[in-house]
């Protein structure tokens, strides 16, 4: 079976966002290296447009709107961060945008994507159909639907991010990323494995969200509750039928952190590495750094996904 993207579309994506998205920094920290026991390469996509790797897939779906597309807009369902990618690529296109967010999410992606100049419309997360709710206004405006993470333009313009960290730091022996509904990660093995077929490439989800283990294990795409957890990019019920298959083939395992993992990170990076990341953002760094993957003595790439965390709530998570 056919995946839904391959490296060449990979590369056609990086053209697209060149000079639009950020190529964002690679960080290393002798601490985190000496916790891990391992060379640790981050790359902050926190430092991406929007504070979060989600511009890069969505701008490269809108970059590829036909006029007749552009014109009527386009529609999307979001925790946050695809919601804020789609509604600045959309502002820098002049493509008018309607987003369906839940009323829980942190108040800084509200802000930031009504800032964008899109029209934001709230669900109940516990209680309504995100998706359906957006296919609704989508048919009803004539507007094309950009979901998160089951689109191929959207993972082919997400598995820049392992592109440009390859490139940067060459061979690798590992590579962690975050896993919500599997647009990064199927992106990244994508581009990864086209690099160094030997790379392992390895998914890590919140412990209360790990549906994608519970799949990659099952042979099957796996539905859960939404999960209670502070990595709200994380808070998928499923992944997609797009990413699945990649995540079958080319992920080689699927781990998980606890919330606590989590806030460890998050206190690390800020500590130690002087930067805000958003709960989600530390997946990859939690595992990295507190043993959930045996990276001893490796060369190891480490997705941070992410910085959008409201400032009060990133204090309380601190203290």
């Amino acid at each position: 079976m056919s995946l839904a993207i391959n490296f060449d579309d990979i590369q056609l994506a990086a053209q697209r966002i060149k000079g639009v998205a950020n190529r964002t920094p690679v960080l290393t920290s002798r601490t985190a290296n000496g916790q891990a026991g391992a060379e640790l390469f981050f790359k902050c996509e926190n430092y991406q447009r929007m504070g979060a790797f989600k511009f890069r897939g969505a701008y490269n779906a809108l970059a590829q709107f036909t006029p007749e597309q552009r014109k009527a807009g386009v529609c999307a369902f979001s925790s946050g961060n695809h919601a804020q990618g789609i509604a600045l690529s959309a502002q820098l296109l002049g493509i008018p945008a309607a987003i369906v967010m839940p009323l829980d999410s942190p108040a800084i992606k509200l802000a930031a994507t009504r800032g964008y100049g899109a029209e934001v419309i709230t669900y109940d997360r516990y209680k309504d159909d995100r998706e359906a709710l957006a296919k609704q206004l989508s048919q009803e405006r004539g507007m094309t639907l950009i979901p998160p993470y089951d689109h191929a333009h959207v993972m082919a313009g997400q598995g820049t991010a392992a592109l440009e960290l390859l490139e940067e730091v060459g061979q690798l022996d590992t590579l962690l990323v975050c896993l919500g509904g599997g647009g990064l990660i199927s992106g990244c093995a994508v581009a990864a494995k086209h690099l160094n077929p030997k790379i392992r490439v390895i998914g890590v989800e919140p412990v209360a969200g790990n549906d994608a283990q519970q799949s990659k294990r099952a042979g099957k795409i796996i539905k859960i509750n939404t999960p209670k957890t502070i990595a709200d990019g994380a808070q998928t019920q499923f992944v997609g039928q797009l990413t699945f298959p990649v995540i079958q083939e080319l992920v080689d395992d699927i781990v998980t952190v606890s919330d606590a993992q989590l806030i460890e990170a998050m206190r690390f990076a800020a500590g130690r590495m002087k930067m805000v990341i958003e709960p989600t953002g530390g997946l990859a760094m939690a595992a990295a750094m507190q043993g959930a993957v045996d990276v001893k003595g490796q060369r190891v790439g480490v997705i941070i996904s992410g910085g959008n965390v409201d400032i009060a709530q990133l204090a309380k998570y601190l203290a």
